[in-house]
This record gives C-alpha cells, sequence and structure tokens, in this order.
C-alpha cells in the first residue's frame, strides 16, 4: 500500500513553506542535542556498523549529515520531494545521498533493499504522525530494510508528549510560529500510542532489543527562554535467530 495522498500533499506543502534557515523546523534542533544522544544508545546493539545507514524521513537533512560523517554510507529517504529539495542545498558536497521514498509502499522498499542489502535504519518522529492506516505498512518496510543483519532505531512522542503540545497550540497568542505551520498543514502530532509501536515491530518480524525514553528537543523556546522538550521514548529493534 502507498501513503494517503492527503498525507503526502501535508508534507510537501510544509517543506515548500518551510525556510531553508537553520533552526527554522519546529523539531529540527541540533544534532548535539538529537541524533547525537540517539546514537550512544543504538551504536552498542549494531550488529554491523558498516552496513549502509538510511535517514528514514530525514526532511531537510540536518541529522542525516552528521550520521554522514559517523558511517560510511549514509542515504536519507523522505516522503516529500520539497524536503529533500532542502536536504540537497544543504549538502552540496554530498556527504550523503537522498531519494524519494514511499516506505510504506512494499515494491519500494523491496526495490531499496535490492540496491542496499541490509541497512540499520534511523527513524525519528516518523510513526506519530502518520496516518493509522499506514503505520504497520511503514513498519513492514523497515524490516524489509532491516533484513537479516540491519536494527532499526525508532524515537517516537509519547503520550505525555500532547498535552505539552496541546498547551503550547492553545496559548492565547495561538500555537507559536514555529509549530503553527505543523497544525495548519494538517500533521497530527502526537497520535500513536506508546504500546502501539513495539506490536508494530513484533507483526513486522522484529524483535525489540532495547527501549528507554529521552526528552526530544526541539527548537521552540517557552517565554521564560526554555527550550521545549517533549517526553518521547525510543526502541531498538532487529532480527533475532
Amino acid at each position: 500500500m502507498s501513503v494517503t495522498s492527503r498525507y503526502r500533499e501535508s508534507w510537501e506543502g510544509f517543506w515548500r513553506e518551510a525556510s531553508g534557515e537553520p533552526g527554522a523546523v519546529f523539531w529540527d534542533a541540533e544534532p548535539a542535542l538529537t541524533v547525537g544522544p540517539h546514537l550512544a544508545l543504538f551504536e552498542p546493539h549494531l550488529a554491523d556498523p558498516a552496513l549502509p545507514l538510511v535517514d528514514l524521513g530525514c526532511g531537510n537533512g540536518t541529522q542525516t549529515r552528521y550520521l554522514a560523517d559517523r558511517f560510511p554510507r549514509v542515504l536519507g529517504a523522505d516522503l516529500s520531494a520539497a524536503a529533500l529539495d532542502h536536504a540537497r542545498r544543504a549538502d552540496p558536497a554530498g556527504q550523503a545521498t537522498y531519494r524519494q521514498l514511499d516506505a510504506a509502499e512494499k515494491s519500494e522498499t523491496q526495490a531499496l533493499h535490492a540496491e542496499l542489502g541490509d541497512t540499520n535504519v534511523y527513524l525519528r518522529g516518523v510513526l506519530h504522525q502518520c496516518e493509522p492506516d499506514d503505520r504497520q505498512a511503514l513498519v513492514d518496510g523497515i524490516a524489509t530494510l532491516v533484513g537479516d543483519c540491519g536494527r532499526a532505531f525508532l524515537v517516537e512522542l509519547s503520550g505525555a508528549a500532547k498535552p505539552v503540545l496541546m498547551g503550547l497550540a492553545s496559548g492565547p497568542s495561538g500555537p507559536p510560529p514555529k509549530l503553527a505551520p505543523v497544525f495548519r498543514h494538517g500533521i497530527a502530532p502526537g497520535e500513536v500510542p506508546d504500546d502501539a509501536v513495539p506490536e508494530y515491530l513484533r507483526a513486522a518480524g522484529l524483535t525489540v532489543l532495547a527501549s528507554g525514553e529521552l526528552p526530544l528537543s526541539t527548537t521552540e523556546y517557552r517565554p521564560d527562554g526554555t527550550r521545549v522538550e517533549l517526553p518521547s521514548r525510543w526502541l531498538v529493534a532487529g532480527r533475532t535467530g
């Protein structure tokens, strides 16, 4: 199955409008605060760090470029062509490569796996805002990319994040500037239940190898100057035996 056209159009609209300035996107905090801590959790579980690494849902590629400094071959994949335009412009040296990919479409993930072989996959905050009917197909796609030897690292907002987001959105002046476009384009964050993610992984034939909680940094600040952080859960998964 492919993702819904509404979902695809929401992301194209969002990324067409997005500024290319660093920190302009709500969730695009600097890698030292995001993918850096995630890698510290992920790397001990990698069966083969030399496998290609796929940054799935790479957006404008901020985290992808950080990963490309640390792994021999990194591919940023995203549903949105506009997001990939941002990523390529921000990576003139071609540290990573970029590919449009609908990971819920079985034939597309199978074709990428045939090209790359087993991969390690990094996925940050993709499941929680995609359509419910697309989630299992997306995780099945991750399982295809991982194959027998790869590992997947998923970070998703926990249920506790939604009240934080709604609190920000319901302020007297409405959502803060970086959060407003998310709602305007019909992207609904924080919608996947905490206990659903391990079930999606198990249904795709993957075993949860480790999990935990970690705040997810954003680029938005409260009026008192503190950075907005969202409660999140992380999981490492792969095939065993």
